[in-house]
């Protein structure tokens, strides 16, 4: 691994080994539990084999005992019955040998089957041996040629058995063996190899357990010991630091990644020899061979010193390196081990002050004030050309650390006058007072304290000042005459002002007493309007009926031309009528709109119709252009009524022989209706109030056309309704151009107010 920092250094001075292990350690915590896994369960597998084993050659060692035992009882009761002995004597003595110890049982029968005898004594009734060992077996019957057998006996008691039949007059001996009594020992044993492998698996699973928390903690520590190295080499880098470590006796130097980032340099080994190092160095700040002879001389212990190094780019970086004599404890090796610091900005800054003080003396010299700097002990620090002067003092004296007595004592400028300058921002620490020379000068002393203790005062030639002072105030007395005359002055306009707000508050009067008047107009002319349609229906429609002839002849010709002049007369009253009706209404705010979708071409079509023949009696040229369906959201009657004035206004002013168009043109999200003449024109200052109820253009042009002059009024304020509005262009001699402005959906927006082009 390699080292990047102190601690890697000491990381990489181990054995080889240590860092080979350290590479396969993540390997070896996986691997080792599973190694013991396997291992306690190949360990499991072969006790469960080995008692298994253990059990089948238990039972066959109880047979082969079995066949031997009713071997030997056969014989034994053949020869008791030749000998005629007690049966019982020869079975006791059999069992204190052959089957009391192990759980057996011998049962003897007579020729009949009945049991005889029986060892141990099993009760005192008389039962056969086919009764106690079973109808099911087939040992009474075989005998020895059964062999051993394994039997379930009646009682439920799975045994071993074999039968031998014996001389008369005995019949069967049985020989029983329980199994639980022939495995009592294979249990014991196989409790002792459990106890063995229970406790061989707890001492691993134990060992194991040591291994993973062992190679837990030893992972805990080389995290802390990379979260350290990484706290350090970020510190390190933070601090524009870098770590140095100078094996003396193998004259190799370690360098820190901060170091190598410090320079710019790449790491391109461990560690550097002694001479890259030294090449590195500028020969006029540092020699590291005279460093380590005097080391090796014992003549030093430790480095302070500050130096250039010359970084990746060819730039001298100034460092300052503090290290110290370490005696390797392993080895007993001398390491020179301490840190570098980036101190450049710390020389850049020395010079800029350098600088800045120079400047600053500049400055001080530079200015027409006095000014002198004093330390906390009242030393001089700094003064300029002008304090020497104003003070006529020996350059000799005006050194830095001369005390302000010895300079005051030398003075030859003593003040004659002293007044302090009253000051409302005055800051605690701080005076100024004016002071007259014996020459007749004025200064302005100014003084405030330092933040170490001194202090520091500008004295300023304030003589002009003092002068202007004096002329000032003899100005005074002709400025209080003038102030005098402005007091006259501003009563007048007071007066005047007075005067203004009772116009004002008259002329808000009158404006009430206007608008109530034009309310109470409109009202009169809609409660007039209905008052007088009443009687003209009635005369034009009487008027009508006498035209049409339809109760005779009105017997004179004369009589006909008059009723035709007054159905004419009567229905332009109404016409009149109608329109003074309308505005009233609309000024009124009585008039709502029933919007439908309205197809435009109809209503245009419609209104011309109405106007054809005034158009063809004065021979006008009529067009109309309307760009396919055009539809738009409008009442359909107050749409026609628009069109219908402002067609009326453009057959009425344009002369025989003129042309008249009405062009329709989209809009975003609204139409544009031009209604275009070649008429008179309107002369441009009057175009402002065309559009005004009952206003007309004055003069020749009032008295050569008649009419209301409601037609624009009422088609602007119906295009309001709307939310659109009415703009006029015209050209007097030329023309004009109404243009209607509509949404196609209606929307609260400004009006258009009437413009003159």
């Amino acid at each position: 691994m390699r080292a990047g920092s102190i601690l890697g250094v000491a990381r990489s001075l181990t054995h080889p080994l240590y860092q080979r292990f350290e590479k396969l350690e993540p390997t070896f915590r996986k691997v080792i539990p599973a190694l013991v896994a396997c291992f306690v369960v190949i360990m499991a597998l072969g006790a469960y084999v080995q008692t298994s084993a253990l059990r089948d050659d238990t039972l066959a060692d109880t047979e082969t005992d079995l066949d031997i035992l009713a071997t030997l009882l056969a014989r034994e009761l053949d020869l008791a019955s030749r000998d005629e002995k007690n049966l019982r004597t020869i079975l006791a003595g059999l069992s204190t040998r052959h089957i009391a110890g192990r759980g057996r049982i011998v049962h003897v029968s007579d020729v009949s089957g009945r049991v005889i005898a029986s060892e141990p004594m099993l009760g005192s009734g008389s039962r056969s041996l086919v009764e106690l060992l079973g109808p099911a077996q087939a040992l009474t019957v075989f005998a020895e040629r059964a062999g051993v057998m394994r039997i379930m006996l009646p009682g439920g008691l799975e045994t071993l058995a074999t039968v031998r039949n014996l001389a008369a007059p005995f019949g069967q001996v049985a020989v029983l063996q329980p199994v639980k009594g022939a495995l009592s020992l294979w249990e014991e044993r196989s409790r002792s190899i459990l106890v063995l492998f229970v406790s061989a698996a707890i001492v691993l699973a134990g060992i194991t357990l040591a291994f993973i928390l062992q190679s837990k903690r030893a992972r805990a520590a080389d995290d802390d010991c990379d979260c350290v190295r990484e706290r350090i080499d970020t510190a390190l880098s933070r601090g524009h630091c870098g770590l140095w470590d100078w094996d003396l006796a193998k004259g190799r130097i370690y360098w820190s990644d901060s170091m190598y980032a410090m320079l710019g340099y790449d790491r391109m080994g461990e560690f550097m020899s002694f001479g890259e190092v030294n090449a590195f160095i500028h020969p006029d700040d540092a020699d590291l061979y005279a460093l380590a002879d005097a080391i090796s001389r014992d003549e030093a212990t430790h480095l302070d010193q500050e130096f250039r190094v010359r970084d990746a780019s060819g730039q001298w970086i100034w460092l300052k390196a503090r290290a110290e004599l370490v005696i390797d404890r392993r080895t007993g090796a001398r390491h020179l081990v301490g840190i570098v610091v980036d101190i450049s900005e710390q020389h850049r800054m020395a010079a800029r002050t350098a600088t800045a003080d120079a400047r600053l003396r500049d400055a001080v010299e530079a200015i027409s004030e006095a000014f002198v700097l004093w330390d906390a002990d009242r030393k001089l620090v700094l003064c300029n050309a002008k304090y020497q002067q104003l003070h006529q003092l020996p350059a000799e004296l005006m050194r830095a650390g001369t005390s302000y007595e010895a300079i005051m004592g030398c003075s030859a400028q003593p003040s004659v006058d002293r007044e302090p300058v009253r000051s409302s921002r005055a800051e605690p620490g701080s005076h100024s007072y004016e002071a007259k020379l014996s020459d007749g000068r004025w200064l302005q002393i100014n003084g405030r304290r330092t933040k170490d203790g001194g202090s520091v005062s500008v004295g300023t030639d304030i003589t002009t000042l003092k002068q202007q002072e004096e002329r000032l105030t003899r100005s005074e007395h002709q400025l209080l005459t003038s102030v005098t005359d402005l007091k006259a002055s501003r009563q007048k306009l007071e007066a005047q002002a007075q005067q203004l707000a009772e116009l004002a508050e008259l002329y808000l009067e009158q404006k009430a007493s206007a608008e109530s008047a034009n309310r109470a107009k409109s009202e009169f002319l809609a409660n007039m309007s209905h008052e007088l349609r009443t009687p003209l229906n009635a005369i034009i429609g009487f008027s009508e009926i006498m035209e049409a002839r339809l109760f005779g002849d009105l017997g004179s010709e004369r009589y006909e031309e008059y009723v035709r002049d007054i159905r004419s007369s009567g229905g332009y009253l109404l016409a009149v009528i109608n329109d003074i009706l309308n505005m009233a209404k609309i000024e009124a705010g009585k008039v709502t709109l029933e919007k439908t979708e309205v197809a435009l071409d109809p209503v245009i079509a419609e209104a011309a119709r109405t106007h054809q023949e005034a158009i063809a009696g004065k021979q006008l040229s009529f067009s109309c252009e309307v760009p396919g369906d055009l539809r738009l959201e409008a009442d359909s009657h107050a749409l026609f009524q628009i069109l219908s004035n402002l067609l009326d206004n453009a057959v009425k002013f344009t002369p025989e022989g003129g042309t008249i168009a009405v062009r329709v043109r989209p809009a975003p999200g609204a139409l544009n209706i031009y209604v275009e003449d070649s008429g008179i024109g309107i002369p441009p200052e009057k175009i402002g109030r065309i559009g005004r109820p009952f206003e007309q253009v004055e003069g020749e042009l009032a008295r050569s056309y008649k009419g209301s002059g409601l037609g624009l009024a009422i088609a602007r304020s119906l295009a309001e309704l709307h939310g659109g509005g009415l703009r006029i262009r015209s050209v007097m001699g030329s023309g004009t151009i109404v243009m209607v402005h509509l949404p196609l959906k209606h929307e609260i927006s400004p009006s258009f107010d009437l413009v003159a082009a």
